[in-house]
């Protein structure tokens, strides 16, 4: 009966188009018409993660929730945690529609959206608004025409640093002309001085700490996750997100909507983002928190991301496919996945699997 439900939802939203039918689920969390999703606790998906503490580890990534508007609801889905953004200083509107495109037969999404977002102050006075005290990452960007594009992450740090548990400068979406540039050695170095000056700074006026993470693309080079990971371990990085959407179209079926110009993500960039993830794992050693992100579409590719290397997971594509029970499925089934493992903690699975994705290549 669910997958015959989820099959006529699908199939309803699937006659609009995707922007349109993104915000009609907006739209329906506002609404409280998406059933909340309980879950019994279970102390095996507990991480503490750079000081943090998530009830499980699954999260909502950057992109479906951009201006704030929908947090508590994603938390109370099933998601364990949920990053807003990407949120730039001044509103802009992105790269003309249509920007979205489905990639029905791959299960995949092609976007070129461009951060299009209402800027700080709303969606700073929607999080300021939120009562409880669910794990909330505010991601930060650039606007696209700013002359500081660096000076605007460091906005991004003072203006959402009251109300952030952690934060993401992205700097690896492929839609803004120039931002993963921002990759190269020498500009990532002077961004990340610049970020966690800001954040220290904060710090000391308020007493808290707030981790910050940094998103990266999963089109590099070895070369360029090289320089990369001893970048984030040279300035003592809280974090990395791994990995954004590929500029790739390898393997695609949909040859059609493949010439879209944009970012693809959801399943076909699963493997892509997986080995990247093992690769920047074996680099920055075992301290350092990783989330993965890229095509998870069940417990077992969650579980897949963790034994590559991730402490946490994200996802957002495949949601468009498998509905909004995905979180709770995906949640319950890394508890049944863990009784078949026999472990204590979902941690010890961590990084049982980074060799064989590691040796793969990019």
């Amino acid at each position: 009966m669910i997958d015959l439900f989820k099959h006529a939802a699908r199939k309803g939203l699937f006659l609009f188009d995707p922007e349109t039918a993104h915000g009609m689920s907006i739209a329906a969390l506002k609404a409280g018409a998406v059933p909340a999703c309980r879950i019994a606790p279970d102390p095996r998906l507990r991480q503490s993660i750079a000081g943090l503490d998530f009830v499980n580890p699954i999260g909502m990534a950057a992109g479906y929730d951009k201006n704030a508007e929908v947090p508590e609801a994603l938390l109370k889905i099933g998601f364990g945690f949920t990053e807003i953004g990407t949120v730039t200083p001044k509103p802009q509107s992105g790269n003309p529609r249509p920007r979205i495109f489905r990639l029905v037969e791959d299960e995949g999404v092609i976007n070129r959206l461009g951060f299009n977002n209402e800027g700080h102050d709303a969606a700073f006075a929607r999080l300021s608004a939120v009562r409880g005290n669910g794990m909330i990452g505010v991601n930060i960007g650039a606007n696209k025409d700013s002359e500081d594009r660096i000076g605007d992450y460091v906005l991004g740090i003072r203006r959402f640093y009251s109300v952030a548990r952690y934060f993401t400068a992205n700097i690896s979406s492929p839609n803004t002309p120039g931002l993963r540039d921002l990759q190269a050695r020498e500009s990532l170095a002077t961004l990340l001085s610049a970020v966690l000056s800001a954040r220290d700074a904060e710090a000391a006026k308020s007493g808290r700490k707030i981790p910050v993470f940094l998103k990266i693309a999963p089109d590099l080079t070895e070369e360029g996750l090289d320089d990369i990971a001893a970048e984030a371990l040279s300035h003592a990085l809280d974090g990395l997100i791994v990995s954004n959407t590929t500029l790739s179209r390898d393997g695609l079926r949909d040859q059609r909507q493949a010439k879209e110009a944009g970012g693809l993500s959801g399943k076909p960039l699963f493997d892509k983002s997986t080995v990247v993830l093992a690769k920047i794992r074996r680099r920055v050693g075992g301290a350092m928190p990783i989330i993965g992100v890229g095509g998870v579409s069940s417990a077992e590719t969650a579980l897949e991301k963790i034994k590559a290397g991730a402490d946490l997971v994200q996802l957002y594509s495949c949601m468009i496919y498998e509905g909004p029970g995905l979180p709770g499925t995906i949640v319950r089934g890394l508890s049944k996945l863990l009784d078949r493992e026999q472990v204590k903690s979902i941690r010890d699975l961590r990084d049982s699997r980074t060799d064989y994705w590691a040796m793969r290549n990019v």
